[in-house]
């Protein structure tokens, strides 16, 4: 504990005192270095590292081996725990030691062409190439800078050699039969614009929102001389409020194009961020329960406020600014669930979900400046908005136990079982109906006004949270079918596995090269089930289209069937760890066993879309083309029909 702490301090220590040197010479900007790497093979299993560069002049390397405020100048980072270095560093020429006007101690630096050479030594099967990251300080002068990052690939002589994920008999524009589906889409454009609209008008009724009307049509009422300038003020305004809300999409799409494809779904299964979205949410919750409020710094938004007085389109933009700003505590819970259930189907998906998000709270907002009169036929602010705030929040809490969910599954800790899921659910609904009944207080006064609308709210939690509990009991058949793919699945659970899976397909799970020598032997097709732990539409169609009886004969009894997840966090082998180049030119490192059956999708059948299910024999040759989520039974069918047909015509 006591070394951990030292550690935290001086890596504090490090980047206080970095910031102000580097201040002081803001002017300069740092070289990029190149370093060339290389691998000698020293003994069975033991290899020397050579990493070499020739610095720009005036420019110094941190000599390895040394410390500064308790952190090393050098270390590098392998994927695999097995790899160890052995000794020291060997530098070459040797270093120059001078005193660090920064450290007031001496340090030793190199200059001009350095060498540095490291033995590391390998457990087990020795891999063709090898994978890892050389973190390294250089600076000149006053300047410095720690812990940068080079990630290398380097050949080792004698490693194992790992086939391609490239399959080349496998040609997805030469199909047996021409059946299945020529799009990778899970929702179509205008569901997620539509779904985008929906958020945005629920963001328009919170207390956050709501009361800025009045405000807004007093600020366009006082600008606008006449009817055709006050068209325009209102036109822009809503405008500018959509621009703001798509203008969050657009780093996506600018990472899409310099990282390989699977990142959107990298995103969406990672643990760690599905976890941060966790601790987000339940922040957000409390915060819509009234123990504190969440949002953007003040100062920001005074200055957007006293831009919104500028010239006429530049004033209406800082005030549409104002707007998203001010109103971000209610705002970001709905938007950021929102793009958050579309993050793993690309950067354009995001953009129409943020799209209708801006639009349908832009637009009313635009009307009301443009007919000022509407809004003596608005309802009067009071605590229907508190309860929506708060019924967001109960929300808010079952979303953030779905993404804890995700991250439990990913992980396979088995914390979050099914049962758990539903029953805090449950809990969740029933806290929902008590607070509308009044029996529950956030400190709001006594209900007081039971209107129609209050009543219609307290009937539909209740029955969904009596549809939840239907689900409870150990029935592989037990309900739920609203809500397929959301809880974990039936066979993550406290009951038997007996049980859950008694009447279910149980496929062969992440081993590709058993199901083609089973399909040899049993002279089957086989059926390629790319999935994910936390992907909700494969959890929908394996218990809404898989449980149906004619479909589940058919996998059974015609089909060798495989499931690869991509999300997998299992690390390969050392021997098969590896960086691929994919079709498309992009590199993707391979360290985990869903990192190999993403790149083997993406090579093979140009998706990362899940669930995505095609047909090939053992020899890889395809059958049919691929087939995406399709929640009618009856189209799943004759397709599944339509590859057994072609393995007979093949």
């Amino acid at each position: 504990m006591i070394g951990f702490a030292r550690r935290l301090w001086g890596c504090l220590l490090l980047i206080g005192l970095a910031y102000p040197f580097q201040e002081g010479v803001s002017q300069s900007t740092p070289p990029t270095l190149s370093w060339k790497v290389s691998a000698q093979l020293r003994s069975e299993q033991t290899y020397d590292l050579r990493f070499s560069m020739d610095l720009p002049a005036d420019w110094k390397l941190y000599a390895p081996d040394q410390t500064l405020a308790d952190i090393p100048t050098t270390s590098i980072r392998f994927s695999d725990s097995s790899i160890r270095l052995l000794g020291k560093y060997q530098v070459s020429p040797a270093p120059e030691t001078q005193l660090s006007a920064i450290f007031s101690q001496p340090v030793q630096l190199s200059g001009g062409k350095v060498t540095w050479t490291i033995t590391l030594q390998l457990t087990g099967e020795v891999p063709a190439q090898l994978s890892g990251e050389l973190l390294y300080t250089y600076g000149r002068g006053d300047e410095f800078y720690p812990s940068t990052s080079f990630p290398f690939t380097v050949e080792l002589v004698g490693g194992r050699s790992v086939a391609s994920v490239k399959w080349n008999a496998i040609d997805i524009e030469k199909p047996v039969r021409d059946c299945g589906d020529e799009t990778t889409t899970d929702r179509s454009p205008w569901t997620i614009f539509w779904l985008g609209i929906l958020g945005g008008l629920i963001a328009f009724l919170t207390p956050c929102v709501f009361p800025m009307v009045p405000v807004t049509v007093t600020f366009f009422t006082n600008r606008s001389t006449n009817r055709r300038q006050g068209i325009f003020n209102a036109f822009f305004y809503g405008l500018f409020i959509l621009l703001i809300y798509v203008s969050i999409s657009i780093p996506f799409h600018v990472a899409g194009t310099t990282v390989d494809e699977n990142i959107f779904n990298n995103l969406s299964t990672s643990i760690w961020l599905n976890l941060l979205f966790f601790g987000i949410f339940v922040a957000f919750a409390l915060s819509f329960f009234g123990l504190y409020e969440i949002g953007l710094p003040g100062g920001l938004a005074n200055k957007m406020d006293a831009r919104s007085g500028l010239g006429n389109l530049g004033g209406i933009f800082f005030m549409a600014l104002t707007l998203a700003i001010v109103s971000f505590s209610c705002t970001g819970p709905i938007l950021g669930t929102l793009l958050v259930g579309v993050a793993d189907q690309g950067a354009w998906p995001l953009t129409y979900g943020a799209a209708g998000f801006g639009l349908a709270l832009g637009l009313p907002f635009a009307l009301f400046a443009l007919f000022p009169g509407w809004l003596q036929r608005l309802p009067r602010s009071g605590s229907w908005m508190t309860d929506v705030k708060v019924v967001l929040g109960f929300v808010e809490l079952a979303l953030a136990v779905k993404f804890f969910s995700n991250a439990d599954l990913v992980a396979q800790w088995g914390l979050m079982k099914r049962e758990l899921f539903l029953g805090i659910w449950i809990l969740l609904g029933a806290g929902i109906v008590l607070y509308l009944l009044g029996w529950i207080r956030f400190g709001q006064p006594p209900v007081r006004n039971w209107s129609l609308a209050r009543l219609s709210f307290i009937a539909l939690f209740s029955g969904g949270t009596i549809y939840l509990a239907s689900g409870l009991g150990c029935s592989p058949r037990s309900g739920l079918d609203w809500i397929s793919g959301f809880p974990p699945p039936r066979s993550y659970s406290y009951c038997s596995a007996e049980k859950m899976t008694a009447d279910r397909l149980e496929p062969i799970v992440n081993n590709l090269d058993s199901a083609r020598s089973l399909a040899r032997a049993r002279n089957k097709p086989i059926l390629i089930d790319f999935t994910g732990w936390a992907c909700v539409n494969c959890r929908r169609m394996e218990e809404k289209v898989w449980i149906d009886p004619a479909v589940s004969q058919l996998m059974r009894e015609e089909f060798v069937v495989v499931s690869l997840y991509v999300d997998e966090r299992r690390k390969l082998p050392l021997a098969q760890q590896r960086v691929e180049k994919l079709p498309d030119g992009h590199e993707k490192k391979i360290v985990t066993v869903g990192d190999q059956w993403a790149a083997f999708q993406i090579a093979n059948f140009g998706a990362t879309a899940q669930p995505q299910y095609a047909i090939i024999d053992a020899d890889g040759r395809v059958l049919t083309r691929t087939k995406f989520y399709t929640p009618d039974v009856v189209a799943f069918r004759v397709w599944l029909e339509c590859g057994v047909e072609a393995f007979t015509d093949k």
